[in-house]
């Protein structure tokens, strides 16, 4: 990768200035006047150094040997060291991407380690909302970018069907179930009123009559509920292109007394404690800002202890990190569980969680809350049959979990170069069409070439070097959990085409010149797609 041969120069030329140990930042700079790559190293070792940035860049760049590759290297004021390649360094990109296909950027950055990662785990008394939506596009995302920078992951929901929740569902369907005969029997407190609730209420009628107008209906509603809901999610997701490897059900916990094992360990470690009629656990110690209740005076859990004993679960099947993807009501949360993954594992940093911000939906330039179509709260069913998957998925993957956004529907739903998703397909569905009018006159595709002359200029190196980040992207996303560096960088080599294509006949009337051409844009077609399809987006091959 370039980033890291430029930071391997810099490092050997820190070592004769005795420097060590300093983290190197390359980026790529806005202008590219300001070369290909450029690092503000020198204004880090200012102060250490105690000499003016400019000064010691100067001397850095004194140090540096003569690079195959790199063209120049320049000081520019503060400080910046800016390193201006030479385009040639780009043509074995082109070849390998072209030679390997899908399996150009396969990285080995997660070599041995196995992670797990829990998303959406909604409850299953209902359908999948748009929180459950943006949770769910962000957290396949992020599994699919790290398997392609080779960690092992499993992806993993958490079907909360042990708890109160689930009392509340079975309670629901049978006053549904009753009204079905005209008895006037209320909802529960906190009922769930979705008419997905009704529609199972009225299958029962249809299969038992009124069987259970004479008999106790509670444990066959609470199964039947649990796995109708659970079916009506798992189609969702589906259509929104989200699988998922393990379905762990709380129930589990119960079953296997993983529970009571999680407590054992605890009290042998020497973490809890009785006050009150109630059991503590000493999270303070582990900088939580207060102890917490895991078992309440009436002998009860709190949802922290069998939250313990589930993650409990998940390093004792051999994860070597374990990730979180919880709503923006978990917030609080997170120190406590932290503390406790630390007492049970006596390790720092087993846990990840990330935290998910609201999202505002906007049609006509307002903000809606409802679904047009059923006049109730806005589900992921509703978007998908509203807008498609690609869009919601790409639009959900341009932006971090840790910021607020808003879906614009109209947006999503445009035709045109605004909309970023139709942007970076049609740049997919361009080069389509050109590879198939070159087959149509009869052109063969040569992926063979290794030495490009005749691309076009500018333009050209422009586009190959986009190809050329594209390794760097995809470990940085991994390693840093940056799922939206990916739609950037897909905004990024769409542009780049647009303007080369816009700028550069390619079939042309000398074959050579349209052989090369071809083969540079069959590699921008395979990176299009490939990284389309780490954020679960379709490339389109005609629009």
């Amino acid at each position: 990768m370039l980033k890291s041969t430029i930071k391997g120069l810099l490092e050997d030329a820190l070592k004769t200035l005795d420097v060590r140990d300093v983290e190197i930042e390359i980026e790529k700079p806005a202008d590219s006047q300001h070369g290909d790559f450029s690092t503000n190293i020198a204004m880090k070792l200012a102060r250490v150094l105690r000499k003016a940035p400019l000064l010691i860049a100067k001397n850095i760049v004194a140090t540096l040997p003569k690079t195959d590759g790199i063209a120049k290297v320049d000081v520019a004021p503060p400080g910046f060291i800016n390193f201006y390649l030479d385009a040639r360094v780009y043509h074995p990109v082109v070849h390998e991407i072209n030679r390997l296909g899908e399996a150009y950027a396969n990285l080995n950055t997660g070599k041995g380690q196995h992670i797990n990662i829990e998303f959406v785990s909604a409850n299953p008394t209902g359908y999948l909302h748009i929180g459950h939506a943006r949770g769910a596009a962000a957290g396949d995302a992020m599994a699919r970018i790290m398997k392609k920078a080779g960690y092992r992951v499993t992806k993993e929901f958490y079907v909360n069907d042990g708890g109160n929740q689930i009392t509340t569902l079975a309670q629901s369907i049978d006053a549904r179930y009753k009204q079905l005969f005209d008895h006037d029997v209320p909802m529960p407190k906190d009922g769930y009123h979705g008419a997905e609730i009704k529609a199972i209420a009225a299958r029962i009628k249809a299969e038992f009559g009124d069987r259970f107008l004479h008999e106790d209906g509670f444990d066959y509603f609470k199964e039947r509920g649990v796995r109708e809901l659970l079916a009506g999610l798992k189609r969702d997701l589906e259509a929104f292109g989200v699988s998922f490897d393990v379905w762990y059900h709380e129930t589990t916990l119960y079953e296997t007394k993983a529970i009571d094992k999680t407590l054992a360990i605890l009290r042998e470690k020497g973490y809890i404690y009785e006050k009150d009629d109630a059991h503590w656990l000493k999270t303070s110690d582990f900088s939580d800002e207060k102890d917490r209740v895991i078992i309440k005076s009436d002998g009860t859990y709190t949802y922290l202890l069998p939250d313990i004993a589930y993650h409990h679960d998940k390093l004792s099947r051999g994860y070597t990190h374990l990730i979180d993807i919880l709503g923006g009501d978990h917030h609080g949360y997170v120190p406590r569980l932290k503390a406790a993954i630390k007492m049970i594992s006596g390790k720092d940093g087993m846990l990840d969680v990330d935290i998910l911000q609201m999202v505002k939906v906007m049609q006509d330039g307002k903000e809606i809350t409802q679904s047009k179509r059923s006049g109730k709260s806005i589900t992921l069913a509703d978007l998908i049959s509203e807008v498609g998957k690609d869009p919601i998925r790409y639009f959900f993957a341009m932006r971090s979990l840790n910021t607020h956004m808003e879906l614009d529907l109209d947006l999503a739903l445009r035709q045109t170069n605004e909309n970023p998703v139709y942007y970076a397909q049609y740049a997919h569905a361009r080069i389509a069409s050109v590879l198939r009018e070159a087959d149509s006159r009869g052109i063969k595709l040569d992926l063979s070439p290794r030495d490009f002359t005749r691309l076009g200029g500018a333009k050209a190196d422009a586009l190959m070097a986009t190809l050329a980040e594209y390794k760097d992207v995809v470990g940085e996303a991994a390693e840093k959990r940056l799922f939206h560096r990916i739609p950037q960088y897909i905004h990024r080599l769409a542009s780049t085409l647009h303007s080369y294509y816009a700028d550069t006949k390619v079939l042309t009337e000398d074959l050579t010149t349209t052989t090369e051409r071809l083969a540079l844009m069959h590699a921008v077609k395979v990176i299009l797609k490939d990284a389309l399809t780490l954020v679960g987006v379709d490339a389109i091959e005609r629009m």
